[in-house]
């Protein structure tokens, strides 16, 4: 058997099980299973690679994808670049990292959006906004983060809701947050939504549910909108790539 799978809190919400058990369907591998493993706290990772010694390799979900390079042998450019890693690739008995969600957002944003002119604002600063800002880089779209607090990006949440008129200078808003995830699709980020200016493209890197609240309220005034399934898939398949290069 060879075994890949997916560690996160909570990972009750993800379509990564199902997307590869299709995979390995459609390839005919009739000897792989990817597995979701629950982990709250990442002083269970090393004896997950112990109790399955079949684990080829791994991707990383919220709220692990900072901390877990701490636990790697080696890290790929694209992990060092970003600051965290999504995937795990056991070669040789090394734990190697990579991060495949700053390509998938780049290469998503970009057969969404086209050639962008405008700024762009991320709502969160964890390991998926670290991989939003590498991509928007790439793409050469300036970017300014919001946060609960001051250290964690440019503008809180509070600031923008006290000087509304920021928020409408930005064309693009991405949702890193996990606000709106299954089952907590009613919760949101707490920004001036009336304020958008009409068009502004609104990505949020949640795909379940199919369209978040953050969405629906974009929507509701005049804004584009994008779910993450696309990056799912993108990055899912260069997991793959990777897991058998």
């Amino acid at each position: 058997m060879i075994r890949f799978g997916l560690i996160g809190y909570p990972v009750e919400h993800s379509y990564s099980q199902n997307f590869f058990t299709k995979k390995f369907k459609k390839l005919k591998l009739k000897d792989c299973v990817y597995d979701l493993f629950e982990m709250e706290f990442l002083n269970e990772f090393p004896a997950l690679w112990l109790k399955h010694s079949d684990l080829k390799g791994l991707n990383v979900t919220v709220p692990h994808k900072e901390n877990v390079v701490k636990y790697l042998d080696k890290q790929d450019a694209s992990a060092i670049k970003v600051g965290a890693a999504n995937v795990i690739y056991k070669k040789g008995g090394k734990l190697i990292g990579y991060n495949t969600d700053y390509m998938a957002f780049k290469e998503s944003l970009n057969n969404w959006v086209g050639t962008f002119r405008g700024e762009a604002l991320i709502l969160g600063s964890g390991g998926a906004s670290k991989a939003v800002q590498a991509g928007l880089t790439d793409l050469n779209i300036p970017y300014n983060q919001v946060s609960r607090t001051n250290k964690g990006g440019d503008y809180t949440y509070d600031q923008i809701n006290s000087n509304p008129e920021i928020i409408s200078r930005f064309k693009l808003i991405v949702n890193t947050t996990p606000l709106g995830m299954f089952p907590n699709n009613e919760s949101l980020p707490d920004i001036p939504y009336k304020r958008i200016s009409k068009g502004t493209f609104f990505y949020d890197l949640i795909y379940n549910p199919e369209e978040t609240a953050f969405l629906k309220e974009g929507k509701k005034n005049g804004a584009k909108t994008k779910n993450g399934l696309e990056m799912l898939e993108l990055q899912a398949e260069r997991s793959w790539d990777i897991w058998n290069s």
